[in-house]
């Protein structure tokens, strides 16, 4: 066993690489505040939240001794990095993650899931290619952006007190998982 000694982390990826769901099982296992940055940024009706707002919920979140921050927003970046110790890179392969994010979208679909308290998702917008609605576009428009973006930021003389760790698969993030104490 793993006796992790960071207390302050960030879960970084791609959308549908499952960031939401390794901070929250990091927060329950290691006792810190889930910060979900999706949560703090989308308002009723899928509008998001004026910028100012939203930096000052990220800012004030993570304020606190003990969290794990869900999300890549740029905007609050500089809030985020700084503060945090460790960085979680969920590297997957493309195909990997996009099987994940068709199953996320269908299954909170089918079973009309509530997103961030006010919000459900709605199978046929992902439909829409051309849309910047659609997650699947989302995924396509950001996969290699972020590929070739994330070792390039936490290169930077600013990031260099963060420790990274760069998971490939789901199998290896799991196998770090079940043996942090």
């Amino acid at each position: 066993m793993e006796t992790f000694p960071y207390t302050r982390l960030v879960v970084i990826g791609v959308t549908g690489s499952g960031k939401s769901t390794l901070a929250e099982r990091l927060a329950r296992k290691l006792d810190l505040t889930f910060i979900e940055l999706d949560a703090l940024h989308w308002r009723p009706g899928w509008v998001e939240a004026p910028d100012d707002e939203f930096r000052a919920l990220t800012d004030q979140a993570t304020r606190a001794p003990r969290w794990v921050v869900a999300g890549n927003y740029h905007i609050v970046r500089d809030l985020v990095w700084p503060r945090a110790q460790a960085v979680l890179w969920l590297d997957y392969p493309f195909w990997t993650v996009f099987w994940r994010l068709t199953g996320r979208i269908f299954r909170r679909w089918w079973q009309r899931e509530l997103i961030w308290g006010t919000n459900r998702e709605t199978l046929w917008v992902h439909f829409k290619f051309w849309s910047d609605d659609s997650l699947w576009r989302w995924l396509l428009k950001t996969y290699w952006r972020r590929k070739r973006e994330f070792p390039q930021l936490l290169a930077l003389p600013e990031h260099r007190h963060l420790h990274v760790y760069r998971f490939e698969t789901p199998e290896q993030t799991e196998k770090w998982f079940a043996a942090l104490s």
